[in-house]
């Protein structure tokens, strides 16, 4: 890290130093709520508490209690540790009142049990200082600290860690040289899911004005299914599925019930259905207080209507899972069929999927079919649904191969990440592009990704038509050569036309 002068900025909690770097100015570990440790284990956040004289903001704060890596491969980077886990972090082109600019939230993904806001494939200077806006990120609770459904407990409470982080920006961000006015709030994966959340909750109302959902996952669960699963975490753990009985838990030791849970969710497919089928037991849960009804319903009924929305998704999503479980291309005919019958739309949907692509390969439709499920259908009908309900939105879909393994991972999940960020050799970045070199087209993307999200962040509009079904649902195609055409996935559109996306129940 390279800092030329100390930056002091006072907060509603007390005054902070960040540094000068690169031409910006950087504040790291902002606490925005207390510790959620002790009496505050497993409830809604509660506000920082005040300090005296200027509280150094050179670090990122530790992350949330988590897993040790996706599907069990431990994280690269050493993390700092403690209980401040609920902190922000802002870059500013000038922490000047007076400057107002565009502020973006980052909301992280990582199948809402993994995720910190300090995670190098984050850095947010190039994005800030391409788009002159203001970028924070923001650490929330994951895995049974934030998304189990306890007694005892409010529902949610890494989404309500969420809204607090907000609330943070609203009473702060001018000093940062913000407009708290012009607020939007983006994230990808989990991240798209919490965003799209926060467009159904009551609490984040008026929080912030534009929203961007990248690769938008369908998962939500009933009241129901989250009662259950969180009962089998009860059980892994030798407790009652209470706040009070988990609390007795050290906060770095729960996650290991988690992961140990998740690998045998197969054994609940007679209760969980697709869930039990998925990488994770984790997901917002519709309790009809905390998040009231799906995203879906919220914004058909009119709940976005005075947000401008920005959604898309990659053209192979699930390929990055398949990589990571080193099954990509090997799917058999028996686990093609068992992928559609397990998640193709209605009791019709194998067939259909066979006859809508009779030239797949058991790999290919084993694939499509979950990529279609889990990430591009919620996508698509979350725009869908803003149009309905009066809003305004835009699609956009990345088509862009990662060049890594001869570009066999395509445009997978994630791919957005280091292509919006500009963090090609960290986090995800270092394995989509690992050996192959950063090509040209690669930073090519990596402009016109920040040219269109700063630009949407300032004006509504990230420089292509609004998504409108009239027009042919025009999309963004984001590729070497980009262009705006009819929704390109329209047989995948069509096959799932009639379904009726809803919060995931529990069978029996």
């Amino acid at each position: 890290m390279t800092s030329a002068a100390d930056l002091d900025v006072r907060t509603t909690a007390g005054a902070v130093c960040g540094r000068e770097e690169g031409g910006l100015g950087v504040f790291r570990g902002i606490p925005f709520a207390e510790p959620p440790v002790g009496e505050a284990r497993f409830q809604a956040p509660r506000p920082a508490r005040s300090w005296e004289g200027v509280r150094e903001a050179y670090a990122f704060g530790p992350p949330p209690p988590q897993e040790s890596g996706f599907q069990g491969r431990a994280t690269a980077v050493e993390q700092p540790t403690g209980d401040d886990w609920l902190t922000v972090n802002v870059w500013t082109p000038a922490a000047d009142p007076a400057a107002r600019r565009p502020v973006m939230v980052w909301i992280y993904g990582g199948a809402y049990k993994l995720g910190h806001a300090g995670s190098p494939g984050y850095d947010a200077q190039h994005l800030a200082r391409a788009g002159d806006v203001v970028v924070v990120t923001l650490n929330y609770r994951v895995g049974i600290e934030g998304f189990a459904l306890l007694e005892g407990a409010p529902a949610n409470r890494g989404l309500l860690d969420q809204v607090a982080a907000l609330e943070w920006v609203r009473d702060n961000i001018t000093a940062f040289g913000g407009d708290p006015e012009q607020v939007t709030v983006f994230g990808e994966s989990a991240g798209a899911g919490s965003v799209a959340s926060l467009l159904a909750m009551p609490s984040a109302r008026g929080l912030f004005r534009r929203a961007v959902a990248q690769s938008m996952p369908v998962t939500y669960f009933s009241a129901e299914l989250a009662r259950d699963i969180a009962v089998e975490f009860g059980k892994e753990a030798g407790l009652a599925a209470t706040a009070d009985a988990l609390a007795a838990v050290d906060p770095r030791e729960l996650p290991s019930v988690g992961e140990r849970l998740s690998l045998r969710m197969s054994e609940y497919d007679d209760r969980w259905g697709r869930v039990a089928h998925t990488a994770t037991p984790f997901s917002p849960v519709v309790d009809g207080e905390v998040l009231p009804c799906t995203p879906w319903e919220a914004l058909a009924a009119g709940a976005g209507r005075e947000v401008e929305l920005l959604v898309g998704h990659n053209r192979d999503e699930y390929r990055l899972f398949l990589a990571l479980a080193d099954r990509l291309g090997k799917a058999t005919e028996e686990q093609a069929a068992a992928a559609l019958r397990t998640f193709a739309a209605g009791p019709d949907g194998e067939r259909a999927y066979r006859a809508a692509f009779p030239d797949a390969t058991p790999a290919g439709l084993h694939e499509r079919v979950q990529t279609d499920w889990l990430f591009s259908v919620p996508s698509q009908r979350l725009a869908e649904a803003q149009v309905v309900g009066g809003g305004r939105a835009h699609l956009y879909e990345l088509t862009w191969p990662a060049p890594v393994f001869g570009g066999a991972l395509g445009a997978c999940h994630g791919l957005d990440i280091p292509l919006l960020f500009g963090t090609y050799e960290a986090d995800l970045g270092a394995l989509i592009f690992m050996g192959a070199g950063v090509p040209p087209e690669a930073k090519a993307l990596t402009a016109r990704f920040q040219s269109a999200w700063t630009a949407f962040a300032r004006t509504g509009d990230p420089g292509w038509p609004a998504y409108e079904v009239a027009s042919g649902r025009l999309t963004q195609i984001l590729d070497v050569e980009p262009e705006v055409r009819p929704y390109p996935e329209e047989v995948t559109r069509r096959l799932w036309e009639a379904y009726d996306i809803r919060a995931l129940p529990l069978l029996k």
